[in-house]
């Protein structure tokens, strides 16, 4: 296989991963807290001979988070939070703790405020937040304390990842921060509200369409380049 082929099929690898990625965002368009993602291409050249040209080749490996504030929709709820700036709540899973912007809580049968799927929600500590029932109006501040009748019990913590570029996600609206995470002072907690997903359909589509016609102009090279390989064997078995 000639050089130019094996540069074209690096580049179509990398086009779809980048329809993946496209196609999930719009997927998750409508989800609360999700983060919308791109795809980051690097170039790895590398010199054949001292009278030949270098050889260039594409990668797509490394997923690119985009972290832009998501809309805000008030929802009344008692248990909707959404964060306002920078932050991300501190969610406790069988796997560790993880980061999340989804908001969506409610308190479990022991008073524990959970996740839908029943992660429990940590203060800054580290330690499960824990809701009293009869004691009064639920409210809760912008720095994430938790008040029943007027009565501060405890509070909700917002924290940052120490190195952005170790965050992982682990799933649509969780995140694994490998280098650990610490206070984020500039987020603010809106109760009776929630994160909209960050994603923009009309510019994932347009972009699904342009990788779409980027990917079928290199199926055609990939094409023409094995007819003229096959004409050449033919030319030369004759």
């Amino acid at each position: 296989m000639e050089n130019a082929t094996y540069t074209a099929l690096t580049r179509q690898t990398g086009l779809m991963r980048e329809m993946n990625v496209v196609a999930n965002n719009i997927a998750n368009s409508a989800t609360t807290g999700f983060r919308a993602e791109g795809v980051i291409f690097a170039e790895h050249v590398k010199s054949l001979g001292p009278d030949d040209p270098s050889l260039s080749m594409a990668t797509a490996a490394v997923r690119d988070t985009i972290q832009r504030q998501g809309s805000l929709t008030q929802t009344g709820g008692t248990f909707d939070i959404a964060i306002e700036g920078e932050g991300f709540f501190l969610i406790g899973t069988p796997g560790g703790e993880r980061l999340s912007r989804a908001g969506s809580f409610t308190p479990n049968e022991n008073g524990d405020l959970v996740t839908p799927e029943g992660f429990n929600v940590l203060d800054p500590g580290g330690a499960p937040v824990f809701v009293p029932t009869g004691a009064g109006p639920i409210g809760i501040a912008p720095d994430g304390t938790i008040s029943a009748g007027g009565q501060p019990v405890g509070q909700i913590g917002i924290v940052m990842p120490t190195d952005p570029l170790q965050m992982t996600r682990e799933d649509g609206v969780r995140f694994n921060s490998a280098a650990g995470f610490e206070p984020a002072p500039e987020g603010r907690m809106l109760q009776g509200f929630l994160e909209e997903s960050n994603v923009d359909p009309i510019l994932e589509i347009t972009r699904m369409i342009e990788v779409q016609r980027a990917y079928e102009l290199g199926q055609s090279f990939i094409d023409k380049e094995d007819e003229r390989i096959r004409s050449a064997i033919r030319a030369l078995g004759q």
